[in-house]
């Protein structure tokens, strides 16, 4: 009778353990077609975008014989039934990747990028996910146990996928270190330069460039301070970074994205006007800076040219006048 009992307990708990494991494997099937469903919605979303950037690529920006063929093919993406979906998309791709990029408006150039890269990834993600329920829909328990139900066996979805160009109109990150130098008389200097581009604007800015890879703040404005200037001040003695300003420009032809770090330098000891050394200048800044000079405050305030940064006549006062307070300001 105990032996009859220790059987029975053991085949419970053996059934028992198998339907646990069968609800668990049924719960994990259902998570991965929950999954794949979004990833199917997400795909369709980016498909959906890139046909509407590829009607307006068609609209604004292509000769007529090369536009219609374009547009055709956006609106064949969009009304294709699923079966079909597939080469109606791969002859999408065909179109646009016959589009001259660098011809576009940069804004429509980075849109058509932007949709693009978000077909691929969200293409990779759906067939990610298609692989892991086709994995387990493969095997035996559930074959056997029919743990998927009624749901239909997922497909991958296999179309060319477009070469991306990352570089093409996106706007290049470039960290920059500047100087506000300021003489005895509370004058800061200034450079006037201009944009190389025929019609390029013109303007006024502080002293300063770029970071070099591995460059520290700091020693890369003191780097900048003496190329441009020939004033060679210690690194250690710029006060802040008391300033910094992110900002979107263009600069012979090309975008960046930038962020400037301000540190504030103060002559002292001079004798009269500070001589300026600009020998140190490399090629570009040759042929893109006019002249310097070192300006009031009133004048910065009365000023109608472009300076750069826009807040400098509002901000220098207090900086000089009460010091800087070791809080680092974000400013235009």
């Amino acid at each position: 009778m105990n032996t009859l009992l220790v059987v029975l307990v053991v085949l419970a708990v053996l059934v028992v353990a198998g339907g646990l494991f069968l609800v668990a494997t049924a719960n994990r099937l259902d998570r991965l077609h929950v999954r794949m469903d979004a990833g199917w919605a997400a795909l369709d979303a980016a498909l959906a975008r890139r046909a509407v950037v590829a009607r307006t690529v068609a609209a604004s920006a292509l000769p007529a014989p090369q536009a219609e063929p374009l547009r055709a093919a956006a609106e064949g993406a969009e009304t294709a039934p699923r079966p079909e979906r597939e080469l109606a998309e791969n002859e999408l791709t065909r179109l646009l990747a016959d589009v001259d990029r660098a011809a576009l408006p940069a804004p429509l150039a980075d849109e058509l990028a932007d949709a693009e890269q978000r077909v691929v990834i969200a293409r990779r993600v759906y067939n990610d996910a298609v692989r892991d329920t086709l994995t387990l829909r493969r095997r035996r328990k559930v074959r056997y146990f029919r743990l998927a139900g009624t749901a239909r066996l997922p497909e991958y979805f296999e179309i060319a996928e477009p070469e991306l160009d990352t570089t093409s109109s996106r706007p290049a990150p470039r960290t920059s270190a500047r100087v506000v130098l300021v003489d005895e008389r509370g004058r800061v200097l200034l450079f006037h330069g201009h944009d190389p581009v025929p019609g390029g604007d013109s303007y006024w800015f502080t002293v300063g460039g770029g970071v070099e890879d591995g460059e520290d703040l700091r020693a890369a404005a003191a780097r900048e301070l003496r190329e441009e200037t020939g004033i060679a001040v210690p690194a250690d003695d710029l006060v802040g970074p008391a300033w910094r300003r992110r900002v979107e420009f263009s600069f012979d032809g090309r975008a960046y994205d930038g962020t400037e770090w301000f540190f504030l330098a103060r002559l002292e000891g001079t004798d009269g006007e500070v001589e300026i050394d600009t020998s140190g200048f490399t090629d570009v800044e040759v042929e893109t800076i006019g002249t310097h000079r070192w300006w009031e405050p009133g004048e910065l305030r009365a000023t109608e040219d472009t300076v750069y940064p826009v807040q400098l006549a509002e901000l220098l006062p207090p900086l000089l006048a009460d010091g800087w307070d070791g809080r680092l300001r974000t400013i235009r």
